[in-house]
């Protein structure tokens, strides 16, 4: 069971809609709350060539930071939450800091928004969210922020009724499976494990011509192996007790064919474990739950290997 939630906040409307979802799985768990903001050390200002740091505004900004922490846990006082505020340093990589935080603070869950912007764009900056995902020791929640002002004020019990999984048959893809089934636990959920085939195809090279065909009989053997692995995991999983369904689909595009399972499924969430790739392998490759995270409208929720997994 959760222990300690993290919420990272930037000051903003939007980073504050993880709030309610936080609240709730922290009351539903009993877990308690950190609100993390970072304080990114500013550049100097050069004078005649000189380094200058304004001590002055510095200390403002920092005092900034600190009330808005306070007034966020003012806001959160009817929770009756166990509510702990941490205005963190950096000079250089806000993801990073959060990350120590987390496993300096026994953290087991990090809720957070994501800004889901998509294409190049988010691929060459990234976000801190889109960082953290790739070096974090813990499970991250990301949500999609809502509409207008969220309200701090109040609880949002989880609705994480039926949360899709994607597995590929690796040990490394089912690292995700005690973080979902901790989580949905707190709503009795239902689990529908996907197993994404792509079909088996076959280059035959003629004199003149390149053709290529499915080879059914091959495909049709990978897609019954598939519904094995998967009913092993299910059987095992349903020992406990838990509604677990499972679902072999065959697809040339695995986060497409999970997205739009999940649309199918009236999945509440999509949980998955994610390579961890960076830099120019991640812009090149990219990853399935890569490609999950950009296009889905609800939560995901990540885990990044840990050491020693392969």
């Amino acid at each position: 069971m959760y222990r300690n939630l993290l919420v990272p906040l930037d000051g903003s409307p939007f980073s504050e809609h993880a709030l309610p979802f936080a609240c709730g799985i922290a009351q539903r768990s009993g877990a308690g709350l950190h609100l993390a903001h970072v304080h990114v050390l500013g550049d100097p200002i050069y004078i005649e060539g000189m380094p200058v740091v304004d001590g002055e505004l510095r200390s403002l900004g920092r005092e900034h930071e600190r009330a808005y922490l306070d007034r966020i846990r003012t806001q959160l006082a009817s929770t009756t939450l166990a509510i702990t505020c941490a205005d963190l340093d950096s000079d250089s990589s806000v993801a990073g800091v959060l990350a120590r935080y987390a496993e300096a603070n026994a953290i087991d869950l990090v809720v957070m928004t994501a800004h889901g912007r998509r294409g190049l764009a988010r691929a060459w900056p990234g976000s801190v969210a889109d960082t953290l995902v790739r070096c974090s020791p813990v499970p991250l929640l990301l949500l999609r922020p809502g509409k207008g002002a969220p309200d701090k004020a109040m609880a949002q019990t989880p609705q994480f009724k039926r949360i899709l999984i994607p597995l590929d048959g690796s040990a490394l893809s089912e690292e995700i499976l005690q973080p979902a089934l901790e989580l949905g636990s707190l709503a009795q959920a239902e689990y529908v494990l996907v197993r994404v085939v792509e079909p088996f195809i076959v280059v035959d090279y003629a004199p003149l011509a390149q053709a290529s065909r499915l080879d059914t009989k091959l495909t049709q053997e990978q897609m019954a192996e598939a519904r094995h692995d998967l009913d092993r995991v299910a059987e095992r999983l349903r020992t406990t007790g838990r509604s677990i369904h499972v679902r072999v689909l065959l697809a040339e595009q695995p986060a497409v064919a999970i997205l739009d399972e999940a649309h199918r499924q009236d999945a509440d969430l999509i949980a998955m474990t994610t390579h961890g790739r960076s830099g120019l392998a991640r812009l090149l490759l990219g990853s399935v739950a890569d490609k999950v995270l950009r296009g889905a409208a609800l939560p995901v929720l990540l885990q990044r290997p840990q050491a020693g997994s392969s």
